[in-house]
C-alpha cells in the first residue's frame, strides 16, 4: 500500500558533513517510505563545514544515494540552489557566486554532475545578487528550463519587489516565471526590525507583504528553520531573543493549549498549523526520531477551533 503524500521537505543541507553518509541514507529512505517528495539541497552546502571551505557535500551524498536506490527517482523531487557558493574559502558573504548568467550554467552544471541526474524538479536562486540585472538571472534559468533541465524556479531570500519584477521579465518573454518562495517562516513572528541572528539574509524572514505576494499569485512558499532549531520543545535550547516580545508570550500560551488537546509536542503543532496555512516545512534534523514526529505532525490536521485559537495577534 502507497502511503499519503507529505507536504514536509526533507533539507539536505548538512548530508556529507555534520551528518554522516549511513544517517543520511538512513534519513532518506524513512523519508520516502513514508511518503516523502521533496528533498531540499543547495550546491554550496555545507560550506562553512568542509575543511577546504567549499560547497558540494550535499549534493555528492545525495547522488550517491540515488545511485544506490534505482527507481526512487521517479517517487521524489529534488530542488537545488544556485548562486550563494563562496568564491573562495572564507569570500562568504562578500564574495559568492551570484547570479549571472554564467554563474548560475557553471553552478548548475556542478549541480548536476555531483547529482548524478540530468534534470532537477526545482531550481532556487539562493540568494538575491544585486550585482546582476534580474532581467539576466531570468533569461538564464529560463534557457534551462527551456532544454527541460529544470521544471520548475523558486526564488530563496529575496524581497517582494525584485520577485515581481522578475515575475514580470519572464511573463512578458514568454518564460515561466518563479511559482515559489524559500523564507525563514515559523509560528512566531520576530520584533519589526529585527532578524534572528542565524539569519543572514535581510529580506529572508517571511514578512505580511511576501505572504500576501505569494498567496495572491498563487506561489508556493517554502519554510527554514519552521522548529527554531528544536528551541519550542528543548530546555536546552532558548527561543531566539528576537522573537522575545509580549505578542511571542501570548502566541505560546496558546501553542501549549493546543498542544495539550492534541497530545502534540509544540513542534509538532507548530508544523501542523504551517501546514494549514499552505506553507510547506522543511526539515534539517539529523535523527529518524525527529523525522518521524515531523512527518507524523504534518499529517495532523488542526481543527477550526484550534487554528482560531492559534490566530493570536
Amino acid at each position: 500500500m502507497t502511503s499519503p503524500t507529505s507536504p514536509l521537505v526533507l533539507g539536505a543541507m548538512m548530508f556529507g558533513t555534520a551528518i554522516d553518509e549511513d544517517t543520511s541514507f538512513a534519513l532518506l529512505d524513512r523519508f520516502v517510505e513514508r511518503g516523502g517528495v521533496w528533498i531540499d539541497t543547495a550546491d554550496c552546502y555545507a560550506f562553512w563545514a568542509t575543511e577546504d571551505g567549499r560547497g558540494g557535500a550535499s549534493e555528492r551524498v545525495l547522488g550517491r544515494w540515488l545511485a544506490a536506490r534505482p527507481g526512487v527517482r521517479d517517487r521524489i523531487r529534488i530542488a537545488t540552489k544556485v548562486g550563494a557558493e563562496p568564491l573562495w574559502a572564507g569570500s562568504w558573504p562578500d564574495q559568492r557566486a551570484g547570479l549571472s548568467r554564467r554563474a548560475i550554467h557553471d553552478a548548475f552544471a556542478g549541480s548536476l554532475e555531483r547529482l548524478g541526474i540530468d534534470q532537477v524538479d526545482l531550481l532556487w536562486l539562493h540568494q538575491e545578487d544585486r550585482s546582476t540585472p534580474i532581467e539576466e538571472t531570468v533569461d538564464a534559468v529560463a534557457e534551462l528550463n527551456e532544454t527541460g533541465q529544470v521544471r520548475r524556479i523558486g526564488a530563496s531570500n529575496h524581497p517582494a519587489w525584485r520577485i515581481e519584477r522578475a515575475r514580470a521579465h519572464a511573463k512578458s518573454k514568454g518564460f515561466a516565471p518563479i511559482d515559489a518562495l524559500q523564507l525563514s517562516a515559523t509560528y512566531l513572528q520576530v520584533r519589526p526590525g529585527t532578524l534572528p541572528e542565524d539569519t543572514a539574509h535581510p529580506f529572508g524572514q517571511l514578512s505580511n507583504e511576501q505572504l500576501d505576494h505569494a498567496r495572491e499569485h498563487r506561489m508556493e512558499i517554502w519554510a527554514y528553520t519552521p522548529l527554531l532549531a528544536g528551541a519550542y520543545d528543548n530546555p536546552d535550547k532558548q527561543i531566539p531573543e528576537a522573537y522575545d516580545h509580549l505578542g511571542s508570550t501570548r502566541r505560546l500560551a496558546a501553542l501549549d493549549h493546543v498542544a495539550q488537546q492534541t497530545g502534540a509536542t509544540r513542534g509538532q503543532v507548530v508544523l501542523a498549523w504551517l501546514v494549514a496555512q499552505g506553507i510547506r516545512p522543511m526539515l534539517g534534523g539529523s535523527k529518524l526520531h525527529q523525522l518521524e514526529a515531523a512527518l507524523d505532525a504534518t499529517a495532523m490536521t488542526l481543527t477550526e477551533d484550534q487554528l482560531k485559537q492559534l490566530d493570536v495577534r
